[in-house]
């Protein structure tokens, strides 16, 4: 049996979690996706912070917390933003004319030969492959 995909979430697709829009579940899609094996997610440490703080304004601080709570049991794999991703982050953040923010996601997506998914097409539309959610 082979690894399944694994796929890099950009902080703008978690917070389609919390959020009836466009995109939003095709999001919810992935995260199902993962949760039955059939694909791997990966996200970075900052889009942890992220989507967490997308959850404390949006949600009360009980249902914040339960998201916490559920997230921590879902075993989305989380890379710390170390020097080798700052570095890589730093370059693509010139290459598309992101912000830094931004750039994280594909770096670790380049680093980990994985794809990208993103709902932010301003940043991420450039960069190759890319699932663009929305």
């Amino acid at each position: 049996m082979s690894a399944p995909r694994r796929v890099v979430l950009d902080a703008s697709v978690g917070a389609k979690w919390f959020r009836a829009e466009e995109g939003s579940e095709e999001a919810l899609d992935l995260l199902r996706a993962h949760g039955a094996g059939e694909i791997e997610l990966v996200v970075s440490s900052l889009f942890v912070w992220e989507v967490v703080a997308v959850a404390v304004r949006g949600l009360s601080a009980e249902d914040a917390r339960g998201f916490w709570e559920r997230f921590v049991t879902w075993r989305i794999v989380v890379a710390e933003v170390g020097d080798a991703l700052m570095r890589d982050a730093l370059g693509v953040c010139e290459r598309l004319g992101c912000s830094l923010y931004d750039a994280v996601a594909p770096a670790l997506a380049a680093q980990l030969g994985a794809e990208l998914c993103s709902a932010d097409r301003k940043a991420h539309a450039q960069w190759p492959g890319v699932e663009l959610l929305g």
